[in-house]
């Protein structure tokens, strides 16, 4: 009976512990506001089809930071300018890790990838070899005939299916196409010294191909990111098909370093090329020799991403221009007569006649405040539990910052769902990662490490067409029926592309 009552006693002691415990706990965790959840699955159905656009409708109710629970991965959502300026500015470095879907770890891609990579050693000794050979200014300008070269065959190419389709009124050209091939092309002198895509191409068409499927992989939502214990059953057969795609891809851009590693040994390892793959097989090793050696395989997933990361961005940006100024013939006008006039009749546009321009510039600001290339840009995770503006954030979670939400900031932007490239003349805002209310290319020390690269292509593909042609839509479209839906993948595209008809100009 005594013992009896010693346990009851203990018991008694016990539970109101527990209790203030656990109520005391709960104070401390304050989390942002969260939508309603339901059981296992979280708010996964709050992500829809278009998940940064259902996002930013959240805002309303839920304010610009919000919690979600995509099945057991904590994710914190960030939707405003200000948030944006505390979590690059204020914690920058917690935040540095990056978190990885399942289709990415296939072929151990994620362990080789710059932009997809844990944060430490590899990517920090990657990072910086990186940004030495495509992020100086000198590395840039040293490359400008190179994207001259590429601009004229687009040109080229339109033509001749102008010429071809001259018979069919009305049909139109596909630009994302001229567009893609552009950037591509770009991104193959700039990396392997070469086109890869024209008509006699061998090796480009396949490549593309594998690129393309590739990039359909990575974009499709895939349940096993946010239940990890389905990982290992790939439910869907993403993580399976990535693997097929990214293997025939990975094969190809095997096939070029085997080759350009024959020339190598030809010329004594002297450099002739001095392109990207000359830079990165400098630092050839077996990976196990220190953070500044990079193994055969990791190579291979580091020429896949330059054109995975460089070529779709690119093009899909200078098309949703074109698709917003043939919605706007004035701005089209005025852009058209702002490059005849720093250019005039008599001499060829060159990639430095776009710094005169501002209302040019003004345009591609304006398109990606609008349309950013990566919508939630590439999630970020957690290093460690840390305060963020009032909010007790636990180590592991996953954070998405919703430019596409941003970019409609009704704090940071008067009238922010109008294309208005004139709210960016006089005005010093720019997307090089310093202004928080335009980051289409993130900020901090994860920012897009092509960020000048693509600068200097958006400029001179979007001058270089509007130059050479004037355009019209096509299939029947006008300035007021013009589609202008998304579709999301890896990037954010138009759901139908643009079909447009060139003219050319008489200069």
């Amino acid at each position: 009976m005594e013992s009896c009552s010693i346990s009851l006693f203990w018991l008694g002691l016990l539970v109101p512990t527990l209790l203030v415990f656990l109520l005391n706990r709960r104070k401390r965790t304050k989390l942002p506001p969260q939508p309603p959840a339901w059981p296992v699955i979280g708010n996964i159905l709050d992500l829809g089809t278009m998940p940064h656009q259902n996002l930013h409708n959240l805002r309303a109710k839920h304010g610009p930071v919000l919690w979600l629970k995509l099945g057991s991965v904590n994710t914190m959502v960030i939707q405003s300018a200000r948030a944006a300026m505390e979590l690059f500015k204020g914690h920058d470095f917690v935040f540095a890790d990056r978190k990885c879907s399942q289709a990415f770890t296939a072929l151990g891609y994620d362990q080789g990838s710059l932009a997809l990579g844990r944060h430490g050693d590899y990517w920090r000794a990657l990072r910086r070899l990186c940004s030495a050979e495509l992020l100086v200014n000198k590395r840039v300008n040293d490359t400008a005939h190179l994207r001259q070269k590429c601009v004229d065959s687009m040109i080229m190419y339109i033509e001749e299916e102008m010429a071809v389709k001259q018979a069919t009124k009305g049909q139109g050209i596909d630009l994302s196409h001229f567009l893609f091939l552009l950037a591509f092309n770009v991104v193959g002198n700039m990396v392997l010294s070469r086109d890869l895509l024209h008509p006699k191409s061998k090796d480009g068409p396949e490549f593309y191909d594998a690129m393309n499927r590739f990039m359909e992989w990575a974009g499709k939502p895939n349940v096993a990111d946010f239940m990890p214990w389905l990982k290992w059953l790939d439910p869907q057969g993403i993580k399976a098909g990535m693997a097929k795609d990214m293997g025939r891809a990975m094969r190809i851009a095997e096939g070029f370093v085997k080759e350009r590693l024959e020339e190598r040994k030809l010329r004594g390892e002297m450099r002739t090329t001095n392109d990207f793959l000359d830079a990165v097989l400098d630092y050839e090793g077996d990976g196990k020799e220190g953070p500044h050696k990079i193994s055969s395989q990791n190579i291979n997933i580091i020429i896949l991403e330059m054109f995975f990361a460089g070529s779709e961005s690119t093009s899909s940006t200078i098309e949703w221009a074109m698709a917003e100024l043939l919605r706007q013939p004035e701005s089209m006008k005025k852009a058209k007569d702002e490059i005849d006039q720093v250019v005039g009749l008599n001499r060829k546009l060159e990639e430095n006649d776009t710094e005169k321009m501002p209302f040019l510039q003004a345009v591609v600001k304006e398109t990606l405040r609008l349309h950013p290339p990566l919508p939630l840009l590439i999630p970020r995770n957690a290093l460690k539990e840390t305060k963020f503006m009032g909010f007790d954030i636990p180590k592991d979670t996953q954070v998405f910052v919703n430019a596409w939400s941003i970019g409609r900031d009704p704090d940071a932007w008067e009238d922010p769902l109008a294309f208005k490239p004139e709210r960016f003349m006089g005005s010093k805002i720019d997307y090089k990662g310093q202004n928080f209310e335009l980051i289409p290319f993130g900020s901090g020390r994860r920012i897009c490490v092509g960020l000048s690269l693509a600068d200097r292509v958006l400029h001179l593909g979007l001058a270089t067409l509007l130059y050479h042609f004037d355009w019209e839509l096509g299939d029947g479209s006008t300035p007021k029926t013009l589609d202008m839906k998304e579709r999301v993948g890896i990037t954010l595209r138009k759901l139908h592309p643009l079909k447009v008809i060139p003219k050319k100009c008489s200069v």
